[in-house]
Parts: structure tokens; sequence; C-alpha cells
């Protein structure tokens, strides 16, 4: 059950608690339809949703409230065989201009290859904050849970429960950090441009329709109506804002050490070609 935050309306408290339920909910609870519907499909009594691309279109979906802070998670299957050049999405971003947004983006590969999973930060429009980890699973067999813990103090990308990336609230260094109202969304899309090998590989339609799968469509997160609300999502009564969820604790520190010894293969903090001065929120990374 949601606490009450002082200022919400009933819509919103109502909202929040229904979003906040564990287990398998149907899709149509929490999210929408956001393009390319011929390409979307229900499954399993709507606790399941399949995008589908092929060379006309690909597919999104996108939650129906934004949000000023929370813990927002989708269990994902991505699309298997040669995956070359297909983008799937998962991010929260913000409306307008000067966008904030927060992104998991997994690039096919040719079959046999590994995906590569693409996170970055942007905050107040300026992103260019990419990290890539390979997995240690294969993401075509199983679903799994990919989750962005957003407090004030810190945004931490999990897979799983393992943390692979962590950027920290570093505004009194004059760093950006994600401060708008963030909607929910996920995509199926063509990103041979530049998704794999630069570009150079290019998406293979004889393997098409490409499909992913999705579940896990409940949200523990504070639901704004405009920009002013989201000065209530700050609230200590809301659990991901309590002071455990400020820092990784011992056990996720050292996950995420290894993580980033074994699995990460480009870190933008260590790009001295596009940044000869690190930039500065890359000191103190957790």
């Amino acid at each position: 059950m949601g606490l009450l935050v002082p200022g919400f309306s009933v819509l919103l408290l109502l909202s929040w608690v229904l979003a906040s339920e564990g287990g398998d909910i149907s899709f149509y609870r929490n999210y929408k339809v956001a393009w390319g519907a011929n390409n979307v499909l229900s499954l399993d009594q709507g606790r399941e949703i399949q995008l589908s691309m092929d060379a006309s279109s690909g597919a999104g979906f996108a939650s129906k409230l934004s949000y000023g802070s929370g813990s927002f998670s989708l269990r994902i299957k991505l699309p298997d065989r040669d995956s070359a050049g297909v983008v799937t999405a998962f991010y929260l971003t913000s409306q307008g201009n000067n966008h904030d947004e927060l992104d998991f983006e997994f690039l096919g590969n040719r079959e046999g290859r590994p995906y590569t999973l693409q996170t970055n930060v942007f905050a107040n429009g300026e992103g260019n904050r990419e990290q890539r980890t390979l997995l240690w699973f294969d993401p075509t067999a199983d679903f799994h849970t990919y989750r962005i813990l957003w407090n004030r103090h810190q945004i931490v990308f999990y897979v799983d429960r393992t943390p692979i990336r962590v950027f920290k609230n570093k505004q009194s260094i004059g760093v950006a950090y994600p401060s708008r109202p963030l909607q929910i969304e996920a995509s199926l899309w063509d990103g041979d441009s530049w998704a794999t090998d630069g570009g150079q590989t290019k998406t293979n339609w004889s393997y098409a329709p490409f499909k992913a799968y999705f579940k896990g469509f409940h949200i523990s997160g504070c639901g704004v109506q405009n920009p002013a609300d989201i000065k209530r999502c700050d609230a200590s009564s809301l659990w991901w804002n309590k002071e455990k969820y400020w820092n990784l604790d011992s056990s996720e520190r050292s996950a995420y050490e290894t993580v980033r010894k074994k699995y990460m293969n480009y870190d933008y903090c260590a790009d001295r070609h596009r940044y000869p001065t690190t930039p500065p929120e890359c000191s103190q990374q957790y």
C-alpha cells in the first residue's frame, strides 16, 4: 500500500498505489501503446507484450503517467537469431527541450556474437555519457529484469540485482542532474546506422520480423502531473528515497566493481579522444 505524500491528489495517490503492486499485472493498467500499434501483440491476458519490427515499422509503448522519482523495471527477453542493427530500448525521458533521459539500449549483433548493453544519462539536454557492457548470460533465452533507481542522490542501473552503472548527483560541482518528470518508454526499432560495429553491420531483413517480449508492468514511482509536483517526490516516506538507497551497499559495490572490470568494454569517462579532460561527474562514481 502506498503512503500519502502531502499535496498529492487522490487520483495520483491511487495511481501510485496501483502502480506499486507486485506480481505480473496487466500492461494496460500503467502503460499504453505509443506507436507502431500493428506491431504490438498482447499475450497472457495483457501480462506480456510482444513488440515486433519489420521493414515497415518498429513499435513502442509508454507509461500513462510521468514520475518524479522511483524504481522502474521491466522484464525483457530480446530478439534472437541475427539481430544486428536492431535496438531494443527501455528508458525514462522528459518531454520538451533540454530533456532529461536515462537509457537502457540493447544493441543487437550477428548470430553467435553477443549483445551490447549501452546506457546513457542526459541531464538538461546534455548526454554523450555512453557506457557499454557485455552481459554474462544470453538475454534472448529468457526474461531478465532491468531496473533504474532514481532519487535525489543517485541513479543506479541494475541487471537483475546487479548494479552496472551509477550516476551520482553532483550538482554541487556544477553537473546537471535529471530533475524533470520522466515518462517510461520501451521500443524496438531499426538502428543499423549506428548500433552494430558503428553502423557497418546492417540489419538483415530476411530474419524479420524481429521480436522482443516484455513483462513486469508494475511501477514503484511518484506520479506527477506537472513539473511543480516534482518537489513532493523527494518525500522520505517513499521507500526509494530512504537513506539506504543514497549509496550502494557493500555487496552491491563489490558486484559493481566486478562488472566494470570483467564486462564493461566502453566508458566515456576513459575516452581521452572524446574527452581530453575527464568529465567532472566521473570522479567518485559510487
